[in-house]
C-alpha cells in the first residue's frame, strides 16, 4: 500500500495533544499504583499531589482536544470493514469520555475526602461536593474502576493501531505519528 501523505495525517495540534495526553497517562497510571501502597508520609502525600497534577492536566488537555475534534474534521479513514470503522468510532468516543471522565472522580473523590486539590501547588481547585466519608468510598471505586476501563481501551487502541500498521499493512499508525514535514511519512 502506498506510503501516508499529509492529507491523510491528522494536524499538527491532534497529534501533539493526542501524544501528551498519551505521556500522561503513562505516567499517572503507575503513579496511582505505586502512591496508594505506601505508608502515609511526606512521599505518599507529594506523590497524590503529583497524580492529581496530572489528572487536572490531563482534563484540561483532553478539553482542548474535544474542542479541537469538534471544530477539525479528522482525516478519512482508509478503507477498511465497516466494523472496524464503527469499532473505531465507539472507542474513540469511549476514550474522550473516559479522559474526562476519570479526572473527574478523581476530583471528586479528593473532595469528599475532604481533601483539597491544589494544582501545581499554587491554585486550589473549588470541592465538588462537601465531605463525605460513604460518598469517598464510593468514588474511589468508581475512580479505580474508570480507570481500568481507560486502561482497557487505550491497550485496546494501541493493539489496533499496531495491527493496522503491521499485520494490515495500512500505515494507519503513520496517520497519527509525530514526524517531520519534509519527509514523507513512515520512510
Amino acid at each position: 500500500m502506498a506510503a501516508a501523505t499529509w492529507d491523510d495525517r491528522y494536524s499538527a495540534p491532534a497529534i501533539a495533544l493526542h501524544w501528551l495526553i498519551a505521556l500522561l497517562i503513562l505516567a499517572t497510571v503507575p503513579l496511582g499504583l505505586v502512591m496508594t501502597e505506601l505508608a502515609l508520609s511526606p512521599t505518599k502525600l507529594r506523590l497524590y499531589s503529583y497524580h492529581k497534577w496530572i489528572g487536572v492536566t490531563v482534563f484540561a488537555l483532553a478539553c482542548v482536544r474535544l474542542a479541537w475534534r469538534t471544530t477539525h474534521r479528522p482525516p478519512a479513514l482508509p478503507p477498511i470493514p465497516a466494523w472496524q470503522a464503527q469499532m473505531s468510532r465507539i472507542v474513540h468516543r469511549a476514550l474522550y469520555g473516559l479522559l474526562l471522565a476519570v479526572p473527574l472522580s478523581g476530583w471528586l473523590y479528593s473532595s469528599a475526602t475532604g481533601v483539597p486539590t491544589v494544582y501545581l501547588g499554587w491554585w486550589q481547585l473549588p470541592d465538588l461536593v462537601a465531605r463525605d466519608k460513604e460518598l469517598a468510598a464510593a468514588l474511589r471505586l468508581l475512580h479505580k474502576s474508570l480507570n481500568v476501563a481507560l486502561a482497557t481501551l487505550v491497550l485496546l487502541h494501541v493493539l489496533a493501531a499496531l495491527k493496522h500498521q503491521f499485520v494490515d499493512r495500512d500505515r494507519l499508525l503513520v496517520r497519527m505519528w509525530p514526524a517531520r514535514k519534509t519527509r514523507e511519512v513512515g520512510q
